[in-house]
């Protein structure tokens, strides 16, 4: 945990509008605190969830409303958190494009040394989107493994699909990007030209 703290600090330190876009960990994990969690009783006695035999009913409904509102929060997250990731991987195309016309177009070393500069630093921000998706995954993993925990139930990925395709999920386009800009940056210092 100290070590994704740092992390998630560090994202923030450098990219401090970043901030509100990590997934809301201790708003899902005040949202999980409001059902109620799983009796020793209801585990022994089965998976009984209807509530008519053991004449929780009334229970068994609050906690039903309470993981819908759990679970409509954590898709809310999730979207926030793949928008995001989606709209900066957009961004990151854009600008690499237009780093490659420009390093093919060099007038002069101060121009190269600039173009060398910015591949650097868009390179260093796709690195911290790689840590921002690593921390969102972290953080989605270990929320989904306390409502297992604290309900008695198994909310796996793969009873959502859709979530294991989501941008942030997959990470293959980023290091994509980052080995292209690798390459240039590889192609400029190796060039005797401007």
């Amino acid at each position: 945990m100290k070590y994704q703290k740092r992390l998630r600090d560090e994202v923030e330190r450098v990219l401090p509008e970043w901030k509100r876009q990590f997934i809301c960990y201790k708003g899902l994990k005040k949202q999980l605190k409001l059902i109620n969690p799983r009796s020793s009783r209801d585990r022994r006695m089965g998976d009984d969830r209807s509530g008519f035999a053991t004449g929780r009913f009334l229970d068994v409904n609050n906690n039903i409303r309470e993981r819908i509102g759990f679970t409509r929060l954590l898709h809310s997250e999730l979207n926030k958190v793949n928008a995001f990731y989606f709209d900066k991987e957009e961004d990151y195309v854009i600008r690499l494009k237009e780093m490659q016309l420009r390093a093919g177009n060099l007038d002069s070393n101060e121009e190269k040394l600039q173009v060398q500069r910015d591949i650097l630093n868009l390179h260093a921000e796709m690195v911290l989107l790689l840590h921002y998706s690593v921390l969102n995954f972290t953080g989605l993993v270990k929320i989904v493994k306390k409502h297992n925990k604290r309900t008695g139930t198994s909310f796996h990925f793969s009873s959502m699909p859709r979530v294991m395709q989501r941008p942030f999920f997959s990470t293959d386009l980023l290091y994509e990007l980052m080995r292209e800009c690798e390459t240039m940056l590889d192609g400029l210092f190796l060039s005797k030209q401007p």
